[in-house]
């Protein structure tokens, strides 16, 4: 049985001292867990968290990549100046950067491609708006967006991790219900099976407004293979309490 991950995104919040802080706690409490730890901080913090999580077990990861290798691409960052801070994860395609920087699901799919050249594991964010699944199209929209993923990547596409975030769930303390949220990572299971033999050693997280009280419910799905945490990644109880719920 596959161990589960839990991802924290801290998105653009923290500090030097309230990442060292955070982090101390963590660790401190975190102890041999049994399952998967992560954060994806800012990429400002890289340096930082890689010297505090050095010889944990929590892994560090970055909040975006470039879709280039390099070259003159003002503010972008490339996927080997990434590996050099020792990153095992990398997110792409969330939907803040889908809707707030007009992320194609063409240029999710090349973002996760360049991370998987230079050996560093993408999560790839899925989800649909609330106007979406009130028209009923959130089957349709989850697996056009992995679709293109696949398309580039189905060779090697056994190697990603994909997080589905209902959009309205991000950030708004609404959350799919268990239910909801297997149902869709159903839906994705058998559009992986279908690319790949190796289907089930694909991790499907859970990223919708996962948090200390819902995490055991979720977590108990089938298909739900850990969470991509958003504002419960910023308090070190609630992520050993959801760290704690995975194991």
């Amino acid at each position: 049985m596959k161990k589960k991950l839990i991802a924290g995104n801290w998105k653009m919040n923290g500090s030097l001292a309230a990442n060292e802080a955070l982090l101390k706690s963590v660790l401190a409490g975190v102890g041999q867990a049994e399952c998967q730890v992560a954060v994806c901080v800012p990429a400002v913090y890289l340096a930082q968290c890689q010297a505090l999580l050095a010889d944990s077990i929590v892994s560090l990861g970055a909040q975006d990549v470039s879709s280039h290798e390099g070259g003159a691409y003002t503010g972008e960052i490339a996927p080997a100046m990434l590996k050099e801070f020792g990153l095992r994860y990398v997110i792409v395609g969330h939907s803040e950067r889908r809707q707030y920087h007009l992320e194609s699901d063409e240029v999710v799919a090349s973002k996760a491609q360049r991370a998987l050249a230079c050996g560093i594991t993408p999560i790839v964010c899925v989800g649909e708006t609330l106007a979406e699944r009130e028209a009923g199209k959130t089957e349709e929209v989850v697996k056009r967006q992995l679709a293109a993923v696949i398309a580039i990547n189905g060779h090697c596409i056994s190697e990603v991790v994909v997080a589905y975030e209902p959009v309205w769930a991000i950030g708004t303390g609404l959350s799919a219900t268990a239910e909801q949220a297997q149902q869709v990572h159903a839906v994705l299971r058998a559009q992986l099976k279908a690319a790949t033999p190796s289907a089930d050693r694909i991790k499907l997280l859970y990223g919708g407004s996962m948090n200390a009280s819902n995490a055991a419910s979720l977590l108990a799905q089938p298909d739900i293979d850990g969470g991509l945490i958003g504002g419960a990644a910023l308090k070190a109880q609630d992520f050993l309490t959801i760290i704690a719920a995975a194991a």
